[in-house]
């Protein structure tokens, strides 16, 4: 008889998490919550993670269902396996709270971020900015004879790439809008 061949992670497929809780290793994940759309939600939610002391890498709201009043939160935090799963588990018993998914381990998400980049330079500076702009199919949405602003949408690394190399030519502020993620399939 053979042995199983069973793959660690959760998935649609399966009924168990086979992930390890046990590890000491940080993990990124996000993490969609979707809550009722009402005063004092958002600093509840946001509540549980700073009384915790845990760390949140982005947030976006939105409201997704008028008639409904809901409103969906997208959490990107850190932690080990242990920390995620209690995020989760506090999330879940806040009463406003309808649903919690973990994107990361529910199986593929799509992610994505809008930033606008202002960068500040002349000559071959300038030049070179426009070059790595276009490379990256980042947008001028403003410019003036001192610099530009790029708009740039993609996955955070790409934003993050991005913002490293316009770093030396002259990059002087930044504004991001979070990670904006949903799960791929049904």
């Amino acid at each position: 008889m053979s042995p199983l061949k069973i793959k660690k992670g959760a998935t649609s497929h399966s009924a168990y998490n086979l992930r390890p809780t046990f590890s000491d290793v940080i993990e990124r994940h996000t993490l969609a919550v979707l809550v009722e759309n009402e005063p004092g939600v958002l600093a509840r939610v946001i509540g549980l993670f700073s009384g915790r002391g845990y760390n949140i890498d982005s947030l976006t709201v939105a409201e997704v269902d008028h008639t409904g009043h809901l409103s969906r939160i997208t959490i990107v935090t850190s932690g080990t396996p242990q920390v995620i799963e209690q995020i989760k588990a506090q999330l879940g018993r806040i009463v406003s709270v309808h649903d919690v998914h973990d994107l990361t381990v529910e199986g593929a998400s799509v992610e994505r971020e809008l930033a606008m980049f202002k960068v500040s330079g002349t000559g071959e500076k300038r030049v070179e900015a426009l070059r790595l702009a276009d490379i990256f199919r980042a947008s001028v949405v403003d410019s003036t004879l001192e610099s530009f602003i790029f708009e740039i949408t993609g996955a955070p690394d790409k934003i993050d790439a991005f913002a490293e190399l316009m770093r030396p030519l002259g990059l002087t502020d930044v504004a991001r809008t979070g990670v904006a993620a949903l799960s791929r399939g049904e």
